[in-house]
């Protein structure tokens, strides 16, 4: 299955552009886009990741039991991503290291700074 893009509220705009710039980075993604003062899109070439302020005024609040999973190129890069998450102290979900449910996985878990919990899973081929 295939998305056009997530999306994630937040009551900081700018707060959340400093996290994913610095986060994503570490994937080899981009700001590609800012929608004024309101959202900006993430990706490798196209969007993929959407932050936004949400479009019914209320607050944005994080959802319970809702992981968004990004994909890294290596292991190296799930450590640079837990690592950016931590520097800019985002909590630690699930410390960086394999996951038995698939092997080769690698992954960490954090959260933005709306309370979005977030993964970085990297798969790479055992011997």
């Amino acid at each position: 299955m295939n998305f056009t893009h997530i999306a994630v509220g937040t009551n900081d705009i700018e707060a959340a552009r400093e996290f994913y710039d610095k986060v994503l980075a570490t994937l080899g993604w981009s700001r590609i886009a800012d929608l004024g003062d309101t959202g900006s899109f993430w990706g490798d070439g196209a969007p993929s990741f959407m932050v936004t302020l949400p479009r019914n005024g209320a607050p944005a609040t994080a959802g319970n039991g809702t992981t968004i999973s990004f994909r890294a190129p290596d292991h190296a890069s799930v450590h640079a991503f837990h690592e950016a998450a931590m520097t800019l102290g985002m909590p630690d979900e699930g410390a960086v290291g394999p996951r038995p449910w698939a092997p080769g996985a690698m992954a960490a878990y954090t959260r933005d700074p709306d309370g979005n919990k977030l993964a970085v899973y990297g798969m790479e081929a055992t011997s």
